[in-house]
């Protein structure tokens, strides 16, 4: 077990005062916990869901997507504009 001011492994002035000194931080920064021995933790903002990006992440390696090139990229994108584009000209909007 450790002992001394950081025993729980949070800095005792963070332990004290809690989340009241990150509410004027904006969300996406990242902020370091500092101790007396200088930087304990980052604090990094998880704006997304990632356990969701896991699973992308996941499923487009065992497709072999992430083995793409910018350029087969570039083309996909493009197809894929190309079809939207077709349908919306067959079917416009009244």
């Amino acid at each position: 077990m450790q002992e001394g001011p950081h025993a729980s492994g949070i800095p005792r002035e963070f332990r004290t005062r809690g989340s009241k000194p990150l509410k004027k931080v904006p969300v996406t920064e990242t902020i370091v916990l500092a101790g007396r021995n200088g930087p304990e933790y980052f604090l990094v903002p998880v704006i997304e869901d990632l356990a969701a990006q896991d699973r992308e992440l996941q499923r487009a390696q065992e497709s072999g997507l992430d083995k793409l090139t910018d350029a087969e990229i570039d083309a996909e994108i493009a197809e894929v504009r190309a079809e939207r584009l077709r349908r919306r000209e067959s079917n416009p909007r009244p």
